[in-house]
């Protein structure tokens, strides 16, 4: 087994062994802490830029496949478990974690402390870090990540997002027929790419959208020549205040269509309608983040994966609709007059909870109601 070590920027290391691509890889350090779902976790488009710390401790056991993923290739810079399962057993399984990561060049460090991890990040918050099997001098690791870029410092949301239209027709999986394909007429939403997790498009196919995908870049001419019925702001990477042409494009048609951002597209949703944005010392990232809706007083076991959130006293005509329990930060609001409804969990998350899936029901009726 080849040696890996797992540097960050205060001077803490940890070694271990390593799994996966060769090499190096900086980002800044998060932790996950869903008990399943690794595959899913990997290929998301909002990882772009960090390195994921896996909090479940036996990683691997079901292999992955061609169809569990959210994008078209892992994501994350690198990947960091407590053990990695020798063999795989899944039905649905083609090839192993391991093998995975070499695929696409991603570096992983195994056999190491991570709770001591998770507890360090929890302490000093966002920190950056570095995994190498190549260089194995902690001090030389160390300065690395002090010298790599801050996280708000990069323009993530270019090296994930389309950069052509296209469309999307397939709804939920079926047992024995695969992702369910549909030929929908109306609602027509449009979905600015920011960085767009695929079950968010199989959930509005599901309930009954016709999808069509756009790149950031040049979305304002290209809706004029669509003529959606609705927008939707996608989940992304990075600091939503980089976001500029999707703050500018929710400004040009908030009066005009029904818009609705999930996780970056809330917090884009939110800078355009004059509030501000802060960094949450160590983000929410996993499967069991209870928010409550106030609307109802119901309570939603979610999905969450965001570094940032909007500061909700900063919002005006707005109706704060979801809170998320553990720190009380905001997970959800819709405008008092215009058709804007956003959240900033994920209600689409696969493999779950899927407790929220009425989210989506909920913004089509919006744009099917709103057009009428």
């Amino acid at each position: 087994m080849k040696r890996a070590i797992l540097a960050l920027e205060d001077g803490t290391y940890f070694v271990g062994y390593s799994f996966g691509a060769e090499g190096e890889s900086l980002g800044e350090v998060v932790f996950n802490t869903s008990m399943t779902g690794y595959q899913e976790i990997i290929t998301d488009p909002s990882y772009k830029g960090q390195i994921v710390v896996l909090t479940y401790t036996q990683i691997g056991n079901y292999g992955v496949n061609p169809e569990d993923v959210e994008s078209d290739r892992i994501q994350v810079n690198g990947l960091v478990i407590k053990e990695l399962s020798g063999i795989y057993s899944n039905w649905r399984a083609t090839k192993g974690l391991d093998e995975y990561l070499k695929e696409y060049g991603v570096v992983g460090i195994w056999g190491i402390d991570t709770r001591a991890l998770v507890k360090r990040i929890r302490e000093k918050g966002a920190i950056k870090g570095i995994i190498s099997t190549v260089d194995l001098n902690p001090k030389s690791l160390v300065e690395k990540a002090k010298n790599y870029a801050d996280i708000s410092e990069l323009d993530l949301v270019k090296e994930v997002s389309t950069r052509e239209i296209y469309h999307w027709r397939d709804g939920d999986w079926d047992l024995y027929k695969g992702y369910l394909r549909f030929e929908r007429e109306k609602p027509v939403i449009a979905v600015i790419d920011f960085g767009v997790k695929r079950n968010i498009l199989r959930r509005l196919v599901q309930e009954g959208a016709r999808v069509v995908v756009i790149p950031p870049e040049d979305a304002h001419k290209n809706i004029e020549k669509l003529q959606p019925d609705a927008i939707f702001l996608s989940n992304g990477p990075g600091d939503p205040q980089r976001v500029v042409e999707g703050i500018r494009l929710v400004r040009a048609y908030m009066e005009k269509l029904p818009i609705m951002g999930i996780c970056l597209g809330l917090q884009i949703i939110g800078l355009a309608l004059g509030g501000k944005t802060f960094k949450l010392k160590f983000g929410h990232h996993g499967g069991n983040h209870p928010v409550k809706d106030l609307r109802t007083g119901r309570i939603h076991i979610t999905a969450q994966n965001h570094n940032f959130a909007v500061d909700p006293d900063t919002l005006k005509e707005v109706q704060i609709t979801h809170i998320n329990l553990l720190d009380q930060t905001l997970e959800g609001f819709k405008h008092e007059s215009l058709p804007i409804y956003c959240v900033q969990f994920h209600p689409e998350a696969s493999p779950g909870p899927h407790d929220a899936f009425d989210v989506f029901k909920e913004f089509i009726q919006l744009s099917c109601a709103y057009k009428n």
